[in-house]
């Protein structure tokens, strides 16, 4: 079984990072990437604070962007305390993890998006996201620190026993990694890009912000991702050919 990657989107300080550590390592998980680190990387105030929970930091990997960093996941949680615009399956902890323990069981690679201390995620982490993990907390004092998240879902990550029938159904599902649907969306915007499809260039953003929003929502299958590549290219190639 593949145990989850928790990945820690632009934290702030090195003493949240080992704190994270620590409640990663108290659940048996030890898969961590970090994600543009305020304070550079390694941090020696992680390191302090990790407090025996050291090679969790040892083997966090490193990365640029939330893109590279889940390049290599078949599905994504985004955790975030706030209500969002946009549209995606949003579960509990409990819930998630029941879902993850399923499909890593079927050997699937599963990340987990915990944002920086100040603001959490931002909508264009989420977007990258199949779902949102959200916790049933007081609406007048919602945040969470960041070592308490990630000890929330590393909390039912360890208690989680059998699963349902319908997970292990989705579990046994093909997905699309992360890094082939990001590619699939570059496509589709190329085309687009192509056709004039975004204007005014003004609301361009948001349009494109959308579109990758609900590729990474729709849980594609590799299958369904090489379709959508055939799609385009057939139409292409019937437009340059005169066909359309």
């Amino acid at each position: 079984m593949i145990p989850p990657v928790f990945v820690l989107v632009r934290p702030q300080m090195g003493e949240n990072v080992g704190a994270a550590a620590r409640a990663m390592l108290n659940f048996g998980l030890e898969r961590m990437r970090i994600v543009d680190p305020r304070d550079g990387w390694p941090n020696p105030n992680a390191v302090a604070m990790a407090s025996g929970a050291g090679r969790v930091l040892d083997q966090a990997g490193l990365f640029p962007d939330v893109a590279t960093s889940i390049g290599d996941c078949d599905f994504v949680f985004a955790t975030t305390a706030r209500g969002r615009e946009l549209v995606k399956l949003v579960v509990t902890p409990e819930r998630a993890m029941e879902m993850t323990r399923a499909m890593a069981a079927e050997g699937k690679r599963v990340g987990v998006l915990f944002g920086p201390e100040r603001a959490g995620l931002e909508n264009h982490d989420i977007v990258q996201a199949n779902a949102i993990v959200t916790v049933d907390v007081n609406p007048e004092f919602p945040s969470l620190n960041l070592a308490q998240c990630v000890l929330l879902l590393g909390y039912e990550w360890r208690r989680q026993g059998g699963v349902t029938p319908e997970m292990m159904e989705l579990a046994r599902t093909e997905f699309a990694s992360r890094l082939e649907v990001e590619r699939l969306a570059d496509h589709f915007e190329e085309r687009l890009e192509a056709a004039s499809f975004f204007f005014p260039p003004t609301k361009a953003d948001g349009m494109k912000a959308n579109l990758r929003n609900m590729w990474g929502r729709l849980g594609l299958t590799r299958a369904e991702v090489q379709t959508f590549h055939g799609m385009l290219r057939q139409i292409a190639w019937k437009l340059k050919n005169g066909g359309g």
